[in-house]
């Protein structure tokens, strides 16, 4: 049934609603949507768009799957709410189904509402613990939530607005990224020696006081950012050496994003403390959890842990998880992901080769970055860092134009963000990248014009 909002009721929800991360100028005219299922969203008109983008990198397993929801309305008519202070149910179902997948190391759970939330308990956890150490070393392309701690740990310009309202903890410090394509060393794979692990050993013992290096294991909005096979090995090699803690947000690119349960199990390495949220419910309940080793897990036996508030442990919230794991097996064991994943990356690739506005093609599973540039000989970018929020930005026109096609995708102010559900098929990703290739024309026309090759840069690793 096609559902018509007026421009009146429109304009009701924007003047009355916050619009997030823009200035309120741009929240005028959102798409009114009415339903999703599958890998497909309808507006009120009944236009149907593909989910590139899974929402916010989030809806791991699609729309509408239907033994989530079951599970979801059963604890609704059960036990909707209790207070965290007891046992229930769904909880011993949520802890029970995370020991099934999660690192045998990573054996005490805190559950929240949000990622931001599972980084601002890690943080919290991670200071006791490694008490009077108390400084951080985060990295410039990262983003850790929208809280004190989450925005203090962020690179991204999002730090920088907080930073002008006095909203930042102290003690944080930005190590440069493993960031192959732009090299902050200048450096080329091969040839390195891994300076971007290096350098945070230097860090470490020129800053003192380091309790943690917290980082995401494949950085998610910031750009798909896979680091070279060495890195995360020597990573955990520096914080076991200088009795620091290792702490991983996979909030975007845990619960298979990238093949595995966690992208940290592509280089074989444990973190102390992981955090993650968004496909540990599928998205359908706002969920996060913060894991620790046993050896913390031990220090707050005797000390207080001064973490908690009313939602956390919501029984209707953690009734989604045991489920959602439950069809990830189910999925993963049918090999539909493993199938689809190479499938599309030769799609992403082909559209490099045939776009000279992307510099970089580069990711993992399904979490993959187009990095648009101006030209691809300098890798000079259409926008910068400063521009978002500020200033209009090529990757957001290419991003509405595929809207206007049918394409749903974020967009990032030097990337689009191509992390589709994993239930998406070889056909579907075909719908995609025919989409994809119409509205990247937009940048195309704008480009100085190079013989020079996009990078594939991550796909160097695998030779």
């Amino acid at each position: 049934m096609t559902i018509m909002k007026s421009e009146e009721t429109i304009r009701k929800i924007t003047e009355h609603t916050y619009g997030t991360w823009k200035a309120q100028k741009g929240w005028k005219t959102p798409v009114y949507i009415k339903d999703a299922e599958g890998v497909y969203m309808y507006d009120t008109n009944d236009k149907r768009y593909l989910d590139f983008s899974s929402q916010l990198m989030c809806t791991n397993l699609g729309h509408k799957n239907k033994a989530i929801i079951e599970a979801i309305v059963k604890q609704a008519e059960r036990l909707p709410y209790i207070a965290p202070i007891f046992a229930q149910e769904a909880m011993e179902s949520a802890t029970e189904a995370l020991l099934s997948v999660v690192p045998a190391s990573l054996s005490k759970f805190f559950f929240s509402t949000s990622g931001t939330e599972a980084n601002e308990a890690a943080v919290m956890i991670l200071r006791q613990y490694m008490a009077p150490k108390y400084k951080i070393i985060s990295r410039y392309h990262s983003y850790h939530g929208a809280t004190i701690a989450g925005l203090s740990l962020t690179g991204d310009p999002r730090r920088w607005f907080a930073e002008r309202a006095r909203f930042t903890m102290p003690g944080v410090c930005f190590a440069p990224d493993a960031y192959c394509y732009r090299c902050p060393f200048g450096l080329t794979y091969g040839n390195c020696s891994i300076q971007c692990a290096e350098y945070v050993d230097y860090m470490i013992k020129e800053e003192g006081n380091v309790a943690a290096v917290f980082v995401e294991p494949v950085v998610g909005t910031n750009g798909r950012i896979v680091p070279p096979p060495e890195y995360f090995p020597r990573l955990r090699q520096i914080c076991d050496e200088n009795d620091v803690l290792l702490v991983v947000d996979e909030v975007m690119s845990g619960w298979y994003r990238t093949g595995t349960v966690f992208a940290m199990e592509n280089w074989n390495v444990t973190p102390d403390i992981l955090a993650t949220a968004k496909g540990c419910t599928n998205a359908y309940t706002p969920l996060g959890v913060t894991m620790t080793s046993k050896k913390i897990a031990d220090y707050f036996e005797e000390e207080p842990l001064i973490q908690g508030h009313t939602y956390a442990f919501h029984p209707l919230v953690m009734s989604a998880v045991a489920p959602a794991i439950a069809e990830f097996k189910k999925l993963m064991a049918t090999g539909h992901p493993q199938k689809v994943s190479p499938y599309l990356e030769k799609r992403l690739y082909e559209l490099e080769d045939r776009h000279p506005c992307i510099g970089d093609a580069r990711g993992i599973g399904h979490f993959w970055s187009l990095e648009i540039v101006k030209n691809r000989k300098t890798k000079e970018r259409f926008n910068t860092k400063a521009d978002k929020f500020l200033k209009p930005l090529m990757t957001d026109k290419i991003a509405a134009e595929a809207q206007k096609l049918g394409l749903y995708m974020q967009a990032w102010y030097d990337n689009l963000i191509i992390a589709p559900p994993l239930i998406i098929t070889e056909s579907q990703v075909d719908e995609g990248i025919e989409i994809l290739d119409k509205a990247l024309a937009v940048a195309d026309q704008e480009v100085v014009h190079t013989d020079t090759p996009g990078s594939r840069s991550s796909a160097a690793f695998k030779k």
